[in-house]
């Protein structure tokens, strides 16, 4: 993504947090908690969906660099936001078949 899409995420993030948290996370647990937090006040919403975007924008510079995170960012749950959005939906690749040993 570039930064006018970044920009862009981030102009819907403070308009409903929850929908910027399901643009760069998807469905998926994240999600889940960052309704809960909306519901429960409209401030911790915001933190926790900039905080996930945060990482997911730091992991998708670090990818395209070719750094790899070592660790896994605490209190995110989408594989997508760890990886920076980097080999998510890609199939994995077949092995070459092995060759024939000759006598």
């Amino acid at each position: 993504m570039g930064a006018a899409s970044a920009v862009l995420v981030i102009l819907i993030t403070i308009l409903f947090p929850p929908a910027g948290v399901a643009i760069v996370a998807g469905c998926g647990a994240d999600l889940c908690i960052n309704i809960a937090l909306t519901i429960l006040g409209y401030i911790p919403g915001h933190i926790h969906a900039f905080y996930l975007e945060y990482v997911y924008y730091d992991r998708h510079e670090q990818a395209r660099e070719g750094h790899l995170a070592a660790r896994r960012a605490p209190g995110v749950y989408s594989d997508r936001i760890q990886t920076g959005g980097r080999g998510y939906g890609t199939v994995v690749q077949p092995t070459q078949p092995a060759q024939p040993a000759h006598y």
